[in-house]
């Protein structure tokens, strides 16, 4: 490529006192800068080495250029920072931040991998080993919090939920799915939670194909998550939290089986459930009307469903909405528990609260979790697991940032902030120096997260 070509060079006549000239030369530079906390949070988990580590290597050894660990973490540090494509590899591959982080010398560095290579990566990784991974990811971050806690834990909170993974080309195990009017693949998220903290953490991401319930594979998954918490914490409390779409019979009854464990798990109206609510239905519209506001009351059940070994308590929320220009609208909702408190606080304080991990999925898409363009169904959950483990990440950023303008903020949000900063990188005999810029404007939150993760002031 010419140096003349508008790729290498752009001119702006006629804007400023003076021509401006700005060319695509700076061979030290990167615009992730930031990236080096990921570096650093990902030693707090061993992320990279721990999946690396679940991988089979049949390369013939005299043919590797990278290894499966330089893979793993290329792949990783690269969808935190905003690149979930393996064909973005062809930009990054002399980036000196991204060699830094695969620990090479960022000037004279080998190039990272390349989208071919990348892509057999991704295609190459069997069954067993995806199983292997996932459930290393998930052990690693309960181990992560236990320690952070120094088992001072005395619940743990399990939230399940699909989400949709719209399909665009002809990949395994992708159909149409009425309720979300497309062809697409339903992942299922796991959580969890500890005490009464915000944050939902995630654990488990599984893809499954676009025609299953949303119930399938939710004992699985239940079944590994309550066994690593009870190894990590023994003796905690349990709490599990479910949309209505997970009220199986397999799940309900695993669920009642499970020593100290209490659950919420919202339910699905029919014509029984109906005539029960009609006379708090009632009497939800007569305050409506009253107060011309949005009212609710509660009140329980002990029921029955066809195919359930006994009865079960059904709390019961009947509710008119009002909306400005709108009709009133009735909105009963059901919730099956084992727990004994009363109707409201299950309702508000417990089960309400799951609604937060719609956000922490939204982050997911920001990330690209959904992603998944292979024909392979087994490389699409590979890349699953890959964005996973960079949500991972980027939510031990978040949480070294405690107390800054970045505590709350979305992952997005983070990546900007934190992560894309403009660098310079300088190699000498005794060290790396990396230059930021001196008018970040989040430098207080980049200095806490940084020191947090085990930097020190120089």
């Amino acid at each position: 490529m010419s140096d003349d070509s508008t790729t290498q060079c752009l001119l702006f006549p006629g804007i400023f006192r003076k021509p401006i000239v700005a060319q695509f030369d700076q061979r030290e530079g990167s615009s992730d800068g930031g990236a080096l906390l990921l570096k650093a949070a990902d030693r707090h988990y061993g992320l990279v080495a721990g999946l690396s580590s679940c991988l089979r290597d049949d390369r013939q050894a005299g043919k590797v250029d990278h290894s499966l660990r330089e893979l793993v973490a290329q792949r990783v540090f690269a969808i935190a920072c905003g690149y979930p494509d393996a064909n973005d590899s062809a930009r990054l591959s002399e980036d000196p931040i991204h060699k830094l982080l695969l620990d090479r010398d960022p000037i004279e560095g080998r190039a990272l991998a390349s989208q071919p290579t990348l892509s057999r990566f991704e295609n190459g990784v069997g069954v067993k080993e995806l199983y292997r991974s996932g459930e290393f990811m998930a052990e690693s971050v309960i181990r992560r919090h236990a320690k952070r806690l120094r088992h001072r834990t005395y619940r743990v909170t399990i939230d399940l939920d699909p989400t949709d993974d719209p399909t665009h080309g002809a990949q395994q195990l992708s159909f149409f799915n009425g309720h979300y009017d497309t062809w697409c693949y339903l992942p299922v998220m796991g959580f969890v939670s500890f005490n009464d903290e915000a944050e939902q953490y995630l654990c488990a991401a599984v893809l499954r194909p676009g025609n299953v319930t949303a119930a399938a594979g939710a004992v699985g998954i239940l079944r590994r998550l309550v066994r690593m918490i009870r190894h990590h914490l023994s003796g905690v409390q349990i709490r599990v939290r479910l949309d209505g779409g997970f009220a199986h019979p397999a799940v309900l009854e695993f669920l009642d089986a499970q020593p100290k464990l209490e659950y919420v798990v919202a339910m699905a109206k029919n014509t029984l459930l109906k005539r029960v609510v009609e006379s708090g239905m009632r009497r939800a519209r007569q305050l409506s009307r009253r107060s011309g506001k949005t009212e609710h009351i509660y009140g329980e059940v002990r029921y029955k469903a066809g195919k359930w070994p006994g009865l079960r308590r059904v709390i019961i929320k009947a509710e008119v909405v009002r909306a400005t220009d709108k009709d009133p609208k009735d909105n009963p909702r059901f919730v099956i528990t084992n727990m004994k408190q009363s109707p409201r606080w299950i309702y508000e304080r417990v089960y309400c609260q799951r609604g937060d991990i719609e956000n922490r999925i939204k982050e997911l898409h920001e990330l690209e979790i959904d992603r998944t363009s292979c024909t392979s169904f087994w490389a699409n959950q590979f890349r699953v697991l890959l964005t996973a483990a960079a949500y991972v990440l980027m939510q031990e950023l978040r949480l070294r940032a405690a107390g800054t303008a970045c505590a709350r903020a979305q992952v997005g949000t983070l990546r900007e902030r934190l992560l894309k900063l403009g660098a310079r990188v300088l190699v000498s005999v005794r060290r790396v120096g990396v230059h930021l810029p001196a008018s970040f404007p989040f430098l207080p939150a980049f200095r806490r997260v940084a020191l947090a993760l085990g930097a020190a002031t120089g």
